[in-house]
């Protein structure tokens, strides 16, 4: 059985990225990190999270997009403004 060309193309959330990979990946979202600055973050517990198969860092791209988005903390005025998802209702 042979694989379908057309699902070539199709990214899934459930894919495994490489550090180079994820690096690019990355990168749709504005966040510029070498393979090796997501290797330091990973190790020392602020990177996104990965999987590794022997030995292996991988990233599933579903969970490199949450982090990503996670990043990102919206529009603000000034240095002092907390994110709106933070602020309260009156």
């Amino acid at each position: 059985m042979t694989a379908d060309p057309k699902d070539a193309d199709v990214e899934r959330d459930d894919d495994l990225l490489t550090r180079n990979q994820a690096s690019e990946f990355l990168q749709r979202f504005g966040i510029r990190m070498k393979p090796t600055t997501l290797a330091r973050a990973w190790s020392v517990g602020n990177g996104p999270p990965c999987r590794h198969i022997r030995g292996k860092p991988l990233y599933p791209r579903g969970v490199l997009r949450g982090w990503a988005e996670a990043q990102d903390s919206g529009l603000r005025r000034a240095s002092w403004e907390r994110p709106a998802d933070e602020r309260r209702a009156p």
